[in-house]
């Protein structure tokens, strides 16, 4: 085969499941050669498509797919201004393309070209919510049926939000705001009260452990929306309960308080998603102060940097734990896959499944059984897009109302 090259790259947004995903697609000289990859910011879907389109595209016209890192640190460095989600997501659909095309050419699947297999299956974990512990433990022992052994518990979503009061209200009602002591005419938002939730999550893991016992799994995500100090007292409580990890304990910008936690308590900590660049994790990786790391590999720039940074966590002790929301195209999901199954350091994989219209959407996704996560071992990440099927889920703008987090007083806090 002659030197193969870039003839085209194009972005597919698609929401087969209401939700906007960007796709990628890295068409090649070769006939019938492609790649398919994750460059999904949601919240921001359109600036990552207007990347590719308008400024990533001709950049790589006539560029030789064989060299992926040359090809990732040209991206990275040709806009100056780094480090960002937009342009990081960007790059993270062209470097998982070509990832994709690399395995194709080589008829291996991306886990041998990047040194074999660690495991036969990977293990995730999926996540319950209920409004009360009885519902919350209703959905654990449905999982927990289905053979999954690592359960995310959360009892009113992250932070136990308390009141809604999105989508098309112009007031929250004066019922609602006495309930919840919240001030007169509050502005529109998701209120939840960091005290309230403490004492939630607590009476939930102990009700859960008396009736689950300690041989299931239990996860927990405060998603950054304590004060550091109640987070430090937070992580001390919770160790009686030996939650697997608990995740965003702190915001990235408070990351140093993570040393405080590990002077006082055994909690296992996960950290990670919001992470862009590595002047970000380092500290907490070399210093041992989490246990997991969770970074968005499309956040980072694809797997070029993500098995980058699960080598540079092995040697620290640090597991890794992909941040694998509903978020990522079934494209990001294969490629977490890979990466788990062949990483040494490899702690647990987050899963929200498969709809059936993703399915559709993206032919060959990685299969679950009995709480393990399968590849299909096709050449590449063994995924596809049917382009004709992902045409019939159009995104729409809509932003998330869970992130317009606001305290009792009216506060604006980040989500």
């Amino acid at each position: 085969m002659s030197q193969v090259t870039i003839r085209n790259v194009r972005a597919i947004p698609t929401a087969p499941a209401g939700i906007n995903l960007v796709a990628v697609k890295v068409e090649t000289s070769e006939p019938g050669l492609y790649g398919v990859g994750c460059a999904t910011f949601t919240q921001r879907s359109e600036a990552v498509v207007t990347a590719l389109e308008q400024y990533v595209r001709p950049l790589l016209i006539g560029r030789s797919v064989d060299n992926i890192e040359d090809i990732w640190q040209f991206l990275y460095g040709s806009s100056y201004w780094r480090n960002g989600p937009v342009l990081n997501n960007a790059i993270s659909g062209v470097d998982e393309a070509l990832w994709d095309i690399k395995g194709k050419m080589a008829k291996m699947p991306v886990y041998d070209l990047l040194g074999g297999k660690c495991r036969q299956g990977v293990p995730v974990y999926r996540h319950t919510d209920g409004s009360c512990p009885e519902e919350v433990e209703e959905k654990v022992r449905q999982f927990m049926e289905q053979g999954y052994r690592y359960i995310r518990v959360q009892q009113g979503m992250y932070g136990g939000n308390m009141v809604g009061g999105i989508g098309g209200m112009d007031q929250i009602d004066a019922e609602t705001c006495k309930r919840f002591h919240l001030t007169e005419n509050p502005p529109i938002g998701a209120y939840f009260d960091p005290k309230e939730y403490m004492r939630r999550a607590l009476k939930l893991f102990d009700y859960l452990r008396s009736r689950l016992g300690f041989e299931i799994e239990l996860l927990h995500d405060v998603h950054e929306r304590l004060a550091p100090i109640d987070g430090v007292g937070f992580a001390k409580e919770v160790e009686q309960y030996k939650l697997f990890f608990l995740e965003d304990l702190f915001s990235p910008e408070q990351v140093s308080w993570f040393a405080k936690v590990r002077e006082q308590c055994a909690t296992p900590i996960a950290m990670g998603e919001l992470f862009n660049n590595p002047n970000e994790w380092m500290p907490l990786v070399k210093d041992q102060l989490i246990d997991f790391i969770r970074i968005h590999i499309s956040q980072i720039g694809g797997i070029s940097p993500a098995r980058k940074l699960a080598a540079v966590c092995e040697p620290f002790g640090v597991r890794t734990a992909w941040h694998g929301p509903n978020d990522i195209t079934p494209a990001g999901v294969a490629a977490h896959l890979h990466l788990d199954l062949a990483t040494t350091n490899f702690g647990i994989q987050e899963f929200a499944g498969f709809t059936e219209n993703e399915k559709l959407v993206f032919p060959g996704c990685p299969e679950v059984r009995d709480g393990y996560l399968y590849a299909n071992d096709q050449p590449g990440l063994g995924i596809d897009i049917d382009e004709e099927a992902a045409a019939k889920f159009p995104c729409t703008y809509h932003d998330n109302a869970w992130l317009w987090a606001r305290l009792p007083d009216g506060t604006a806090v980040r989500a």
